[in-house]
């Protein structure tokens, strides 16, 4: 068996793992990257993917960092089944719709950007604009690649291609999705729907059984049943997002969210929360509900759900209720349903999101993107953010590189728009709400597993938190663990070492530091030989002048700061 790491080696996005045995070649996952300009242009590559020589795809969840290249994946050839739950195939189809709208839009921009400063936008060929993959002698490389980055990474007719080729399969019914490939999806209790999948084959003779942990959720968590735990894998590919840190209590956490609607409340200010559409929100929605029935959400205090696909996946989570807890199940049958409030307004339209923005007195405000990349959210955080009556709730993971990770790691400023906003806004870090395993939830998971003969290979982590799990799986249970890295190849054969190969020149193109220092530097000498020129030109422009050396100085205490 060979394993290619695509993605969510030594970072949280992108997951894809290709594995290859008995002349089949089947992915698990297929996400969209995400992070800084550098991260993301791993989404244009399809070439390491291989697309038409994939014969099926099993998608552990519907979140877009584990599903969201798949509509590229079929625009560049792929024509096998994709596999997954069905609450994951209903929420797959909102979100690929979502995403594809976003890649359309976000290039739409791009152009008129560029039409506006006169610069005309490369054009590829018509197969490459909608994903398809054509040869590179097709186009030179570095137009190629300056065009790929304006036109959308899919469209939404590229989505649509993809629906007919989802295949429902449901939790603890094992099935061959291909001649000897056994595939069995159990309840990762991640988010509504996911699954961690066990994959059983035979190779040479010997079977083998390697499990893919996908998102691992936690114990006691709002609407979802706990993870399936116990068994045996000879490898287990395993998350460690939180392999550093545990979370807060959902208690403590219920009551900080209190305590932030309070702070804000008092000063009639607003609440807001970036919050995953699939998931989270409905958790949140659900804390609230808990929060009214505690006397601690003001009636008079309106919640505004400003996420359309947010509102779609809580209409399927509404259609999938079978899959609920059973306290979930409990409150339905009592009449009452966790994911309604009498305050809670649906705002589906730009007009009436924009409306939330001009409207005075408290509020809480739950919208799209969890991480602040992305989305209504944007706009919602440059209108309060610099509001020291209001509060900004983060109740999931920050991805480095994001406007949330800055905000999370203490930035007095951040860019929105183009606009530097102060952050004057009081910040709550919620990590209870967290659909992630936290350490001491992974080890346990771990624990109920057969036997210290199982290779565990850590996935799905940055750095800090993959080597501190990794040398507590090896402390407390005795199990050998391997770290991958970006684009390795690992070689696994029971009883023998795991092989990585990886071409780190091409999964990490060296940065040539000492010629960017050099170029700053000459670029610097050259505005000091210019300066006598400079003090020539009128005040007003001299003005103009100091204004964006002084940005440029500002920039760069920022950069030293970081480092």
């Amino acid at each position: 068996m060979k394993i290619n790491f695509l993605g969510a080696a030594q970072a949280v996005t992108g997951s894809c793992y290709i594995l290859e045995t008995g002349g089949h070649r089947f992915s698990i996952d297929c996400g969209m990257h995400q992070g800084n300009k550098d991260i993301e242009q791993r989404n244009l590559n399809m070439d390491n993917y291989r697309p038409a020589s994939l014969d099926f795809v099993l998608a552990t969840h519907a979140h877009i960092d584990h599903i969201g290249l798949l509509p590229r994946l079929v625009g560049a050839g792929f024509k096998g089944k994709i596999y997954a739950t069905p609450p994951t195939l209903d929420l797959m189809k909102i979100l690929l719709l979502d995403s594809a709208h976003i890649q359309e839009m976000e290039a739409e921009q791009r152009a008129r950007r560029a039409a506006r400063k006169g610069k005309g936008s490369p054009t590829p060929p018509a197969t490459e604009r909608r994903g398809k993959a054509a040869p590179a002698a097709a186009y030179p490389p570095v137009e190629r690649r300056a065009a790929m980055m304006e036109q959308p990474l899919y469209t939404t007719q590229d989505a649509l291609a993809t629906f007919p080729l989802l295949q429902a399969v449901e939790y603890d019914t094992p099935f061959e999705p291909a001649p000897g490939i056994r595939v069995t999806y159990r309840d990762a209790g991640h988010i509504l729907g996911s699954a961690f999948v066990e994959v059983e084959y035979v190779e040479d003779g010997k079977p083998t059984k390697i499990l893919f942990s996908g998102d691992l959720g936690r114990p006691n968590q709002l609407i979802l049943r706990d993870p399936s735990t116990g068994g045996r894998a000879d490898y287990l590919f395993m998350e460690s997002t939180y392999g550093d840190r545990d979370h807060k209590s959902t208690e403590t956490s219920r009551q900080e969210l209190a305590e932030a609607i309070a702070y804000s409340y008092k000063n009639h200010e607003k609440v807001i929360i970036p919050a995953f559409a699939v998931e989270r929100t409905q958790q949140i929605l659900y804390t609230l509900f808990l929060l009214r029935e505690e006397g601690k959400l003001p009636a008079d205090m309106p919640v505004f759900l400003d996420s359309p696909l947010a509102i779609q996946a809580t209409q399927i989570f509404k259609m999938h209720q079978k899959y609920y807890d059973d306290d979930a199940k409990a409150l339905l049958a009592s009449g009452k349903d966790p994911l309604d409030l009498p305050n809670l307004r649906f705002s589906l339209s730009s007009e009436e999101s924009r409306a939330i923005n001009t409207m005075t007195g408290p509020a809480v405000v739950i919208s799209a993107s969890g991480m602040a990349n992305a989305g209504r959210i944007r706009h919602h955080l440059r209108h309060n953010l610099w509001r020291k009556g209001a509060s900004v709730v983060f109740c999931g993971y920050q991805g480095q590189g994001t406007p949330g990770r800055k905000i999370v790691d203490g930035a007095k400023h951040i860019t929105i728009f183009g606009e530097e906003v102060s952050v004057a806004a009081k910040i709550f870090t919620i990590g209870g709400f967290s659909a992630h395993a936290g350490q001491a939830e992974i080890l346990t998971w771990l624990k109920s597993f057969d036997g210290k003969n199982t290779k565990v290979i850590l996935v799905h982590g940055e750095e800090r938190a993959l080597t501190t799990l990794s040398s507590l799986v090896k402390e407390q249970l005795g199990m050998e663990v391997h770290v991958p890295s970006y684009l390795e190849e690992l070689t696994l054969e029971p009883g023998k070492a795991m092989v990585p190969v990886v071409d780190e020149a091409k999964a990490e193109p060296r940065i040539d530091w000492d010629f960017l220092l050099a170029d700053s530097k000459n670029l610097f000498g050259e505005f000091q030989k210019r300066m006598e020129q400079a003090k020539t030109k009128p005040w007003v422009a001299q003005t103009e002048i100091r204004d964006r050396f002084l940005d440029l100085n500002r920039k760069m205490v920022e950069i030293i700061s970081e480092l």
